[in-house]
């Protein structure tokens, strides 16, 4: 509340105050009111800023009142506070705010030595000023004197006031680099030499210093229109710091000050924009003393309508100089740029004005050579000469353009490109001058002020917005500052698009060209010659973004905006039809395609400078790469993306190119699985399938499917599995060899009592897990096929071991005897053979083959078995750990083929092996059933097929057999491992029952059976059951039942009488049935064979008759 009556009270007080100044100067109180340079009545004059003190005091004196004065008198006092007129010696000021600066110091300050003052070294014609006062007290050099400027001390013995002309006269190239080499440590400076304009350089050789003082006049001018304009006091001339001071800069907390002290309004303004512009004072006030005689005796006439070099010439005398070169170099300066304003740049073409051109040209010459006569005739020349300059000068200037009227506006600094050339000067106050990356405070107010200088340098929005935002963007690439950069892109996006612009603003525009050797003259728009520097800049950053953006990326984002709003400018110039087909996604992927181009050139030339020792240069290559596209991917797509939905696709898919191009020379040569070959295929194909993944992930499916087909595969995977291929058949040939070589060695004894299977097994595992070690080390991309190859030849391995146990393994008819002729009874000389050679066996084994049996003894056929069981068992963990490996080496499947391996993966899967156990199943009861046939028909055929049962059955009962079949089964069971145990048991109860009927059916002329031996038949079979059940230790009663059912039956027709027996046979035999039963259940032939051992006449009769079987002979 308290603010705001503050506030109101305040406004009051400005309101009375231009009344109560309006009331002085209107009436009779003065008695002739001076108007400010510029201004015309008082409406153009701002009351605020005219000292009411100095109007009282007139009033008071009835004198005359100049507004300049009083104006001046106002910005003299305005920064001393308000006091009463007291006279006393005691007030006095503080600079510093009490209340910030903390409490004094407590100690008393270390006494100052002496101090002697740098020597300060002026130029000749400066005169030597006479010393003050001895008397003054010496300081010694304290760090608060070494803060101070060379150019002012504390009580100096020697004072010399050195004037900025004499600075500038100094031609000392030492204090020329030291100021340099200060200022280039304030901020180290990037190189903009890029970003110079595409502007044609001036005929007279003017330079950026006389643009920047001409500038300054201009605005001076165009803020004397106003009424601002005055000349300092003479008290604050000498207050004056050299140029070489001035470059060097101020210290931050002096600037602060300063900016404290700064005296308010345009006043205030015009001196921040002086030092901004490093304008020195004298030369300030010589040109503002200059434009305010030249509106003596010019009422009503604007100071910003003037043609401010001529009248300068005329105002402004050589004497107000300090010596004759430093007016002479301001006076080139002036001609210059009238000739390059009026004639070589003008606004208004001349047509038939030509003539007067060349007359202007002869009488700046003429100015120009009357420094060099004598001092009467030049000044004489001199003076005529400004005399004819000024008829036609005046007249060419105030000639109509833009839409103006005869002499309404001057037209002598708005020809193109000079007036931009000058604006961009005066644009350049826009920065600090300590931080060279921060705008002034001041911006806004700067900004404004320069828009008074529009009018009279042909200033538009657009021209405005245009120079303004290539000043900051040449500012942003010198200090590298990001706000400098923001403030550049949103002058940028002010600049108007063509339809958005006026009629008249058009028609100017299209008006500003100008001709550059650019490969040749070529004529360039006003924005083409501001706009293309930023944009080849740009485009050059963004053509190489991973070198220039590798630490800032966020800076990207601004660049990539100043690129495509400069690019849409551009574009719509005439010239720039031919590149409208260019989209910004076409932009953006020629970026993308530069920069990536650079950086695999780059990462190329750094692998092939490395050592060897790193691995092969193609796969240290694509380990760059896919680290090149995964910093892509996640740092400077994102940026891109914001304009080019794919691209990281495009960015993936030319990584992908690039490196194909590199390798497919070293597939071309791949014959074999070198070492190389292991390094490099692994490294492609992992970049590869990165890519596909980044690919997949980038865009939805359909999209991604299109793009992964336009790339053209390596085939790694293709070329790899050949190499693998022929690097498995090589490996599997190797252990087929070492498994016949292991057969040949192998001598069936146990390895040990824990391990009762040979060492041949052992070695065939050893070989083959080396192989698949060797396999899944190479690692070179694989398919399916070659696991399936693999798998293929391990199980065909197996099965030649498997079939090398067995091979020479006697066959069934070696170890068991023929059958005897069958004969019938004969009672009279009892049972005999019906021939004696019959009664021999003449297909007895050769020796060769029974020394081969002899050799697979019990213990050799069960260290086989258990060999053969130990490569079975085995088989499974030995699957398992190959599907597990190949599981880890291939986690996940290929793009667009993943359905089809994994359908392939399956089929291996499911019969991997199966060949193998088959084979080995087979040998395994191979094994078995010879080993039972064996013992039964060869270890005990003399009591068990020869002796058995004979001559009668109660003469050679089954128990006798008891005692030698447990023995053999005692081997057995020692020996064959326990899961084996039941099946070689079974196959020895097998052959045991195989034994037992061949001595009931086919027992030959030497045995026979009656009714009564069916009973111990009987008996004989349960004494046999009972062994190989062992009383629940054996084999399950069950599977011996099993067994025993067929033997049984056979062992039970031998209790049915001799005529139930012929009645069954001639049942069957009439029977037109193959393989048909009997009623007892019986084959033909068994009862047939039954009948022929029955001791039995009737039986005898009944074979003879029905089936002419001989009798037994003797």
């Amino acid at each position: 509340m308290d603010e705001e009556n503050a506030v109101e009270l305040l406004q009051r007080y400005r309101r009375d105050r231009r009344i109560l100044l309006d009331f002085i100067l209107s009436g009779s109180l003065i008695k002739k009111v001076v108007m400010p340079p510029g201004a015309v009545t008082l409406d153009d004059v701002d009351l605020d800023q005219v000292s009411v003190d100095y109007v009282l005091n007139c009033a008071k004196k009835g004198g005359m009142l100049d507004l300049s004065e009083a104006i001046r008198d106002y910005h003299d006092h305005t920064g001393l506070p308000q006091i009463g007129n007291t006279g006393s010696a005691g007030d006095f000021y503080l600079v510093t705010n009490p209340e910030s600066s903390g409490s004094p110091p407590k100690r008393a300050p270390p006494p100052a030595p002496a101090f002697t003052p740098p020597p300060v070294y002026t130029p000749s014609p400066v005169s030597t000023p006479a010393p003050v006062s001895t008397l003054a007290p010496t300081f010694a050099p304290s760090s608060i004197v070494s803060n101070v400027s060379r150019s002012e001390s504390f009580n100096s013995t020697q004072v010399q006031e050195l004037t900025v002309d004499d600075i500038e006269d100094f031609e000392d190239d030492d204090d020329a680099e030291k100021v340099d080499s200060l200022r280039t440590s304030r901020r180290n400076t990037n190189d903009a030499s890029d970003l110079a304009l595409k502007l044609p350089s001036f005929a007279t050789g003017i330079t950026d210093d006389d643009l920047r003082e001409t500038a300054y006049e201009v605005l001076l001018a165009c803020a004397g229109a106003t009424g601002g304009l005055i000349v300092p006091s003479k008290e604050k001339k000498k207050d004056k710091r050299s140029k070489l001071m001035r470059k060097l800069g101020r210290s931050r907390s002096e600037n602060v000050v300063m900016q404290s002290q700064r005296a308010p309004g345009l006043v205030g303004l015009l001196e921040t924009m002086r030092v901004q512009m490093e304008i020195s004072e004298a030369m300030d006030i010589r040109t503002r003393q200059g434009l305010l005689n030249a509106l003596v005796g010019k009422a009503g006439k604007r100071m910003d309508t003037l043609l401010i070099p001529l009248e300068l010439l005329c105002c402004i005398s050589r004497t107000e100089f300090s010596d004759k070169k430093a007016f002479i170099k301001w006076q080139k300066r002036q001609l210059n740029i009238l000739e390059e304003g009026l004639i070589n740049q003008p606004v208004v073409g001349f047509g038939e004005s030509g003539r007067k051109a060349s007359e202007l040209r002869i009488l700046l010459s003429k100015i120009e050579e009357s420094e060099s006569l004598p001092p009467s005739m030049g000044e004489l020349q001199r003076t005529e000469a400004l005399r004819s300059l000024r008829e036609i000068a005046i007249l060419l200037a105030e000639r109509p353009a833009r839409g103006d009227l005869t002499g309404e506006v001057c037209h002598w600094i708005d020809g193109y490109p000079l007036n931009v050339r000058l604006y961009e000067k005066l644009l350049l106050s826009v920065f600090d001058m300590l931080d060279e990356g921060r705008l002034t405070e001041e911006v806004e107010e700067i900004l404004e002020l320069l828009k008074s200088t529009w009018r009279v340098l042909g200033i538009t929005e657009t021209i405005h917005y245009t120079c303004y935002a290539w000043v900051l963007f040449r500012q942003y690439v010198i200090t590298s500052e990001q706000g400098i950069l923001r403030h550049a892109m949103e002058q940028l996006k002010k600049i108007p698009l063509k339809e958005q612009r006026g009629p008249q603003e058009r028609l100017h525009l299209n008006g500003l060209h100008s001709k550059v050797e650019q490969g040749g003259f070529r004529e360039l728009s006003f924005l083409q010659s501001f706009l293309s520097p930023i944009q080849k800049w740009a485009e050059k950053q963004l053509g190489d973004y991973h070198l220039h953006f590798a630490e800032r990326s966020a800076m990207m984002e601004h660049i990539v905006a100043v690129a495509m709003v400069t690019r849409r400018l551009l574009l719509e110039e005439p010239e720039a039809l031919q590149s409208i087909s260019i989209t910004d996604r076409d932009q953006i992927e020629s970026y993308i395609s530069s920069s990536i181009k650079n950086a695999f050139s780059r990462m190329l030339q750094t692998v092939e400078k490395s050592d060897s020792i790193d691995g092969h240069p193609l796969a240290l290559l694509a380990e760059e790469s896919k680290k090149l596209s995964k910093k892509d991917s996640t740092m400077f797509m994102p940026v891109f993306s914001q304009r080019h939905a794919h691209a990281a696709v495009v960015s993936a898919s030319l990584v992908h190119k690039l490196y194909r191009n590199k390798l497919k020379p070293f597939l071309d040569g791949a014959e074999h699985l070198t070492e190389d070959v292991i390094s490099v295929f692994p490294a492609a194909d992992s970049l590869e399938q990165y890519i596909l993944a980044l690919i997949m992930s980038s865009c939805e499916e359909e999209t991604a499917e299109v793009y992964c087909r336009k790339l053209i595969p390596y085939e790694i995977e293709s070329i790899s599995g050949t190499l693998v291929m022929r690097w498995v058949n090589s490996q599997l040939g190797r252990i087929l060899g070492w498994v016949e070589r292991a057969i040949q060695q192998e001598r069936w004894e146990p390895i040990s009592p824990q391990q009762r299977h040979g060492s041949s097994i052992v070695e065939v595992y050893r070989i083959v897990e080396e192989t698949v070690d060797q396999f899944f080390t190479l690692k070179v991309p694989m398919r399916s096929a070659e696991l399936n190859s693999v798998f293929r030849g391990i199980d065909n391995a197996f099965q030649v071991y498997a079939n090398h146990v067995i091979d020479k393994l006697a066959t069934k008819e070696d170890l068991i005897p023929p059958a005897p002729i069958l004969t019938r009874y004969r009672k009279e000389v009892g049972i005999k053979a019906f021939v004696k050679k019959e009664l021999f066996d003449h297909r007895l084994t050769d020796e060769k083959r029974s020394t081969d049996i002899n050799v697979l003894t019990t213990p050799t056929l069960c260290v086989q078995l258990n060999t053969l069981h130990y490569a079975i068992s085995q088989l499974n963990k030995l699957e398992d750990s190959i599907w597990e490996r190949w599981t880890k080496k291939k986690p996940r499947e290929k793009l667009n083929k993943k359905s089809i391996d994994e359908k392939s993966k399956s089929f291996i899967q499911k019969d991997a092996f199966d060949g193998s156990r088959k084979d080995i199943n087979a040998a395994i009861d191979r094994l078995c059933e010879f080993t039972g046939t064996k013992i039964i028909f060869w270890d005990l055929r003399d009591q068990f097929i020869d002796n058995l049962y004979k001559p009668r059955v109660g003469l050679s009962r089954l128990e006798a057999l008891i005692e030698p079949l447990d023995a053999e089964l005692s081997r057995l069971c020692n020996i064959i491992v326990e899961p084996l145990r039941d099946r070689i048991v079974t196959s020895l109860l097998q052959a045991s029952l195989e034994g037992l009927l061949r001595v009931v059916l086919d027992g030959g002329p030497s045995r026979v059976f009656s009714l009564a031996d069916g009973k111990l038949l009987e008996e004989d079979l349960e004494v046999l059951k009972e062994f190989f059940i062992s009383g629940g230790d054996g084999l399950p009663r069950g599977v011996v039942e099993n067994h025993l059912a067929p033997v049984r039956h056979v062992i039970q027709l031998h209790g049915y009488g001799t005529q139930e027996l012929i009645d069954d046979l001639r049942s069957v035999s009439g029977s037109d049935m193959q393989d048909s039963r009997s009623k007892l259940g019986a084959e033909p032939k068994t009862l047939l064979r039954i009948l022929a051992h029955r001791a039995d006449s009737e039986a005898s009769q009944f074979l003879k008759k029905q089936y002419k079987i001989p009798k037994s002979s003797a």
